[in-house]
């Protein structure tokens, strides 16, 4: 189910607290039990019953009868979570239409200062346990739901972009709370949906943003036609979470695959005379 901004905007504060509370509790509980979670809000046995009632009507929060009654938040709240943060702040006044969905992500139009784009990082239970192998920056919690993995890989992702923009043609990060990273909205497509007019000049673009990027220690990982795209005027690399430092002990077969997955692309769509090796070269100085 999308979100609805007026779902979020109609949560009433005890509804909140509700799901802070959850947040917090599941740190120490797969599923949150009833009495726990009614001494942590200090909500009445009627009143919590109601609001999670609600919550439960919005796809915010599920519960369990098995082995005791108990409640877990969803992606869903912790998106609402997420979202009424940046809203108070004022990083988000506005949520738009979805613009896509993606294997560990959710990305949605929206208005701040100008238009934005309100990504939600999703790290789904399927994937969770590869993720965590794979993602080095994931704590070994003994209770760590896929929400909490999904945060580490916004603030993966807000890390490069902060670091990267300015440099490399990245989106601008704006802001980030839990799962959610607020960047500048891009006004075009992936390549992937694209004929373009001068790939060579384009393919020139990628391989320039893949060496600044590299020169400031950051390897994308997970780099192909999909996540680069063009606006009329230039190339944008984006969706940074798999990144990895030239010092990982993977680096050299991350950026061959990165490497070869675009020279790829071009060659099979264009025809362009480009080698892998010589790409690898240019990238790595």
């Amino acid at each position: 189910m999308p979100l609805d901004a007026d779902d979020i905007r109609e949560l009433h504060r005890f509804e909140i607290k509700t799901l802070l509370a959850l947040e917090r509790l599941m740190k120490r509980y797969r599923w949150v039990p009833e009495d726990v979670l009614r001494h942590r809000t200090g909500l009445s046995a009627s009143e919590l019953e109601y609001r999670l009632g609600h919550l439960m009507a919005m796809d915010m929060v599920k519960s369990s009868s098995v082995p005791y009654k108990g409640y877990q938040l969803v992606f869903r709240g912790f998106d609402a979570l997420a979202l009424h943060a940046v809203s108070r702040k004022g990083s988000v006044t506005a949520l738009g239409c979805m613009l896509g969905v993606g294997k560990e992500a959710v990305v949605y139009e929206g208005m701040g200062l100008g238009p934005v784009a309100l990504k939600f990082h999703r790290v789904g239970q399927q994937s969770f346990q590869t993720v965590r192998r794979s993602r080095t920056y994931m704590p070994e919690y003994r209770h760590f739901p896929w929400i909490f993995a999904s945060s580490f890989s916004a603030r993966q992702e807000y890390d490069a972009l902060h670091a990267l923009h300015g440099e490399v043609a990245v989106p601008v990060p704006v802001d980030i709370n839990r799962n959610l990273i607020v960047m500048t909205y891009i006004h075009g497509c992936p390549i992937a949906q694209a004929t373009l007019e001068n790939p060579a000049d384009v393919f020139e673009e990628v391989v320039e943003n893949v060496q600044g990027a590299y020169a400031l220690g950051y390897i994308h990982g997970d780099l192909s036609e999909f996540n680069i795209m063009v606006d009329g005027r230039q190339a944008w690399l984006i969706d940074w979470p798999q990144w990895v430092d030239p010092a990982h002990p993977s680096a050299d077969e991350i950026l061959r695959r990165d490497v070869t997955n675009v020279c790829t692309y071009f060659i099979r769509k264009y025809q362009l005379d480009i080698s892998v090796e010589e790409t690898l070269e240019r990238v790595v100085g």
